[in-house]
């Protein structure tokens, strides 16, 4: 019985993933691979199946990835479902960050890319705006970078070196 016990705590506790745990700079690579790649929205989804309001990034990324698999699946339903999903998960996080410009990239591009009957677009002007107002204002490097390629790689949006 105390066997059981202690592997069930392992099984619960020992294989668990947290935020601290997760190398950021693996989900942003995993996040420009997985709009082409379905392995690596697969990858994307399993590594940040954890991610909740806790982690507003990461839910955020998780959110991306979810909407993502609308591109790798053909049942116009599962598309729906993958991008409503994805959706809630998505505004859930930037109303809990609010000032997070990653955040609010994420969400532009997700904006500007869906189709427009979707109805997902209320956003764009003023994200753009907010993104625009705070790029400058970024204090973390990496996650300042990463966002400037991003919007650089899109074709709504294209910042000055």
């Amino acid at each position: 019985m105390k066997l059981f016990f202690i592997s069930l705590v392992f099984i619960f506790f020992g294989n668990s993933i947290h935020a601290e745990d997760i190398d950021i700079s693996k989900v942003r690579k995993l996040y420009i691979e997985a709009a082409e790649s379905e392995k690596a929205c697969d990858e994307m989804l399993k590594l940040l199946s954890f991610a909740d309001e806790k982690t507003p990034l990461l839910l955020a990324y998780k959110a991306s990835a979810t909407m993502m698999m609308a591109n790798h699946v053909g049942n116009p339903f599962s598309k729906l479902s993958y991008f409503k999903k994805g959706r809630k998960m998505l505004d859930q996080a930037v109303a809990i960050d609010k000032s997070n410009v990653e955040l609010k990239v994420l969400r532009y591009v997700v904006q500007i890319n869906a189709p427009s009957f979707l109805g997902y677009n209320g956003d764009i002007e003023s994200d753009k705006t907010f993104i625009l107002n705070n790029i400058p204002k970024m204090k973390n490097i990496e996650s300042k970078d990463f966002v400037t390629k991003v919007l650089n790689e899109s074709t709504q949006f294209k910042l000055k070196k």
